[in-house]
């Protein structure tokens, strides 16, 4: 099994790009201004990657918070086998190391025909392009009764951060033999294997500190991401603690209670000790606001340029985006950030354009010393983008195999994270 060093991931992953997009400035020409919305995964990557030409373009990175705390591997935080710590990185690394203008501030609006973007304090940016990566919401009324204060009694715990503690606390509390449901959203959303790694890993502590403690998943869906492995770690690690509904069997979650914390479905009623909800989801309230998500609420892109199909001179990266075959998830955001960088570049500085390479790689585990990797590359065919070659771990995979992958898992975290921030 691979283990990761941060050369071998930017030798993968792109950084060679870094060297392509340094193209120097004509004597006297004015730099060129980027913009950048949302400092996440996809949209720290591109002001990474296009900072790299910092001497051709000025890259302003608009983000609100401080740091960052990443949604992958806080279920290990989740289970107690992580510091919340690690998971938090900030954007120190981008300005001082690749000279981009960091502002902690909000994005309150768009003006596209402008050029400019508006903030919450009441400056404005101009640009010559924007990225935005808005990352997700959760749809309105998607659930009768889950609100903004039932999300503070049933968590959905979706953008790690206060939500990740506050069920944490909550899973701490509870009392041996309780039951905690899981809520699992409808297709698209983000991470697909992420609510099943949750349950797997809330199962490892369960073991350790509430053996009688039950798992019950309530799908809105009738089949899941590599359901084959989940379900067979399921019965060799947890054997009659995790169970799983589909939405044929249930009629799917029709709304919450949370003054009982009760979980009410088109057949039957289920009271949680703890629940977790993760209700359906849709690209970022900028978009929608901005005019960048279709009907569907997701942002239709051109899949070479990342370009909006809706609004011209706007890129957009990650969640939010239809993305075809690849997955909403933080390495794909990473990839697709690193060919929209690249794109802008080109377009920017007349420098030569190449064909951009997409990937997803993604470990997940379904116990502390068990976890399976999936490796798959795109490419755009008739505008969208299809997945050409692909790898997942096989069931029959030895334990050695699996111990392997949670221990390259670790490595590969520090690394990816050490591409998009520093």
């Amino acid at each position: 099994m691979k283990s990761w060093t941060r050369r071998e991931f930017g030798r993968l992953t792109g950084a060679a790009l870094l060297t392509a997009l340094n193209q120097p400035k004509a004597r006297g020409q004015a730099k060129a201004r980027v913009v950048v919305i949302g400092g996440g995964i996809g949209g720290a990557t591109v002001a990474r990657y296009l900072a790299a030409s910092a001497t051709a373009i000025e890259v302003t990175l608009v983000e609100p918070r401080q740091s960052y705390a990443t949604c992958f591997f806080s279920n290990l935080y989740l289970a107690g086998l992580r510091p919340f710590e690690s998971l938090s990185h900030g954007y120190e690394a981008l300005a001082k190391q690749n000279g981009i203008i960091v502002v902690h501030e909000s994005a309150a609006a768009i003006h596209p025909a402008a050029k400019t973007v508006a903030l919450n304090n009441g400056s404005k940016l101009s640009y010559d392009r924007l990225v935005v990566a808005p990352g997700i919401a959760f749809r309105d009324r998607a659930l009768k009764g889950y609100d903004e204060a039932a999300m503070e009694i049933m968590p959905h715990a979706w953008n790690a951060g206060p939500q990740s503690k506050l069920l944490r606390r909550q899973l701490e509390s509870m009392e041996d033999g309780g039951l905690f449901v899981l809520v699992a959203p409808p297709n698209p959303f983000r991470c697909p294997p992420a609510p099943y790694e949750r349950a797997s890993l809330v199962a490892s502590y369960f073991q350790r500190r509430k053996p009688k403690a039950k798992i019950l998943i309530l799908d809105a869906k009738d089949s899941f991401n590599a359901q084959d492995l989940f379900q067979d770690a399921w019965n060799r690690h947890y054997p009659g603690m995790i169970e799983w509904l589909p939405a044929q069997f249930t009629g799917g979650v029709t709304a919450i209670d949370a003054k009982t914390r009760s979980v009410i479905t088109a057949g039957a009623t289920f009271k949680a000790a703890v629940a977790n909800v993760i209700p359906a989801q849709m690209a970022g309230r900028l978009a929608q606001q901005a005019g960048l998500a279709n009907r569907s609420g997701w942002c239709p892109v051109d899949p070479v340029t990342f370009e909006s199909a809706l609004q011209p001179g706007v890129h957009l990266v990650g969640d939010a985006i239809i993305g075809g075959d690849m997955p909403k998830s933080a390495f794909c955001a990473n990839s697709q950030a690193k060919a929209c960088a690249f794109a802008i570049a080109a377009d920017l500085t007349g420098s030569a354009r190449f064909p951009a390479h997409l990937f997803n790689t993604c470990y997940t585990y379904l116990a502390p010393d068990d976890a399976f990797s999936n490796a798959i590359s795109f490419k755009p065919v008739d505008g969208k983008l299809k997945s050409v070659i692909s790898f997942v771990s096989k069931v029959e995979e030895s334990s050695e195999v699996r111990r392997q992958a949670a221990r390259a898992a670790e490595g590969w975290y520090d690394a990816f994270t050490h591409d998009v921030f520093g």
